[in-house]
C-alpha cells in the first residue's frame, strides 16, 4: 500500500478477468454503485489471451479496500482480486508530454530528459514529446520541473503494476489451468 495521509492510503488492485466482452463495464459500474472514486485504471490481455488485467489504483482506508475486494470477487468474469502490496510489486506509470520547443528553453529540456532517463519521442520546430516512465512520484517530479517550460499536451497511463518473484496472481490461471 502506496502513499498514506491521515488514514487513507493509496491502494493498487489487480484484477484478473476472463477476456470478454463488457467486463470493464461492470467493474466500472461497480466503483459507481458503491460511489467509489478510481484515480487510474488500466487494462490490457495478459500473456494468455483468453485473461486480460485490470489494475485499479484508489484513495481509501483499509475498510473501503476490503469491501471493493469483497465486492469484486462476486463479479461474474472475475478470476482473482489482489492488492498489490507497494514492498512487493514493481508499480510503472508512462507519460508522453508535449512541450514547446524554444531555443531558449531547449537546453533545460534536454537537462531535465538526461537527469530523469526519459527521451525525446518526437521533435518539430515548434514542440517536442518526451516520453517518461517510472514510478509515479518519478513521473509528478518531472512534470513539475518542466510545467514552467511550457507543457501543450500531455497524457498519462496510470499505474501498471506486478508482484515482485515468481507468483503473480494464481498461476495456474496464467498458463492456462482453470481456477475452479
Amino acid at each position: 500500500m502506496a502513499i498514506s495521509n491521515n488514514n487513507t492510503e493509496r491502494f493498487v488492485i489487480a484484477i484478473l478477468v476472463e477476456n470478454q466482452p463488457g467486463i470493464l463495464t461492470r467493474v466500472a459500474s461497480m466503483f459507481n454503485r458503491r460511489g467509489f472514486n478510481i484515480d487510474t485504471l488500466t487494462v490490457s490481455e495478459t500473456e494468455n489471451h483468453e485473461y486480460s488485467r485490470i489494475t485499479i489504483s484508489l484513495t481509501g482506508d483499509d475498510g473501503i479496500c476490503h469491501q471493493i475486494i469483497k465486492q469484486l470477487k462476486k463479479l461474474y468474469n472475475v478470476k482473482e482480486v489482489k492488492v498489490m502490496e507497494r514492498e512487493k510489486s514493481v508499480y510503472r506509470e508512462l507519460a508522453l508530454i508535449k512541450l514547446q520547443n524554444k531555443p531558449e528553453t531547449r537546453q533545460e529540456i534536454l537537462s531535465a530528459v538526461d537527469i530523469f532517463r526519459s527521451k525525446i519521442v518526437d521533435f518539430s520546430p515548434n514542440t517536442l514529446c518526451v516520453e517518461i516512465t517510472g514510478e509515479t512520484s518519478k513521473i509528478e517530479a518531472f512534470i513539475a520541473l518542466i510545467k514552467p517550460l511550457g507543457i501543450l499536451e500531455m497524457c498519462r497511463t496510470g499505474v501498471v503494476a506486478l508482484e515482485r518473484g515468481c507468483s503473480y496472481l494464481n498461476s495456474e490461471i496464467a498458463y492456462g489451468g482453470d481456477q475452479k
